[in-house]
């Protein structure tokens, strides 16, 4: 499952395992803190693939760590004060996960995936084409595919376990699971965030079509930004030169592992299908090449 230069799976026999998701591995440190190690799965369609993407977790490691550290005028983060030194002492274990393993503060997850759009596509595009609006948000008519909408939108979902399909909700429906004045936080900062990320990528010729945010509170309702920050797999990317109104755009992201499957007689359920190594490089090289762009000095 493993290639060479690639992590399908953590294994750490100094820390307890916690929970693997559809990328990640979380590990418990002590009561304040856990360690989260991000693997190169790749989850499409909400499955988790069976071949690795080589280096994806390192880049996703990388980039989130980037836009936190940009980011944490507008709000703080789940990233601790420990060397990863401090958490695992032994050398061998250590460099198994160097480079894409984190530590960060232990804080309550909140069951809403914050996601911000941009531009008109993908499923979103799939619903203005039959509603003239997205996500329960009317938006004028006569936009085409991959268009700037006029203003940034707020469409979150609820998290669904490893297998099963987030679903779309309004902003009305995120209320009752985090209380009114954390649901309103949440759109604000989530439109803020992406504002100005998008601002500074396509400045870097990159256009951040839209993304999703995941957030946490402490034991004192204090939020937080965890889990990963406009990454390409949490992100749509596209180099701003080839960008044109009314087709898909090429992209930096798994755009381009989920146009290769949808050419695949796949229900796009579990066990997902393997991979071409051709693929698997391409889309390594992407995501190289977006962390290589966005983080540049």
């Amino acid at each position: 499952m493993n290639a060479p230069d690639a992590l399908f799976e953590s294994s750490l026999s100094s820390l307890s395992l916690l929970s693997r998701g559809k990328v990640r591995d979380i590990y418990a440190i002590d009561e304040d803190h856990l360690l989260i190690v991000t693997t190169d799965r790749l989850s499409a369609f909400d499955v988790v693939l069976p071949d690795p993407i080589p280096g994806k977790g390192r880049v996703l490691t990388t980039v989130s760590n980037f836009w936190f550290h940009k980011m944490q005028n507008l709000i703080p983060n789940h990233l601790a004060d420990l060397s990863l030194e401090e958490v695992i002492p032994n050398p061998e274990e250590r460099s198994q996960v160097s480079g894409r393993a984190i530590i960060v503060k232990r804080l309550n997850p909140l069951p809403v995936e914050a996601i911000v759009r941009g531009y008109l596509i993908g499923s979103g595009w799939k619903d203005y084409q039959q509603s003239g609006s997205v996500c329960g948000i009317a938006l004028p008519e006569g936009l085409q595919q991959a268009q700037q909408l006029p203003t940034a939108i707020y469409t979150p979902s609820s998290k669904a376990a490893v297998g099963d399909h987030d679903e779309n909700i309004t902003f009305e429906q995120t209320i009752p699971l985090l209380g009114e004045e954390i649901a309103q936080q949440i759109k604000q900062i989530s439109i803020n965030l992406y504002t100005q990320a998008a601002e500074f990528a396509r400045q870097r010729g990159i256009i951040i079509a839209d993304t999703k945010f995941e957030f946490g509170l402490d034991n004192a309702g204090k939020l937080y930004l965890i889990d990963e920050a406009l990454t390409p797999d949490s992100s749509r990317f596209w180099p701003a030169e080839q960008y044109q109104v009314g087709i898909s755009p090429p992209s930096f992201d798994k755009q381009y592992i989920r146009d290769y499957l949808e050419t695949l007689n796949w229900d796009k359920t579990a066990p997902g299908p393997s991979l071409p190594q051709e693929v698997t490089e391409v889309c390594a090289a992407k995501y190289a090449e977006a962390e290589r762009i966005i983080t540049a000095a």
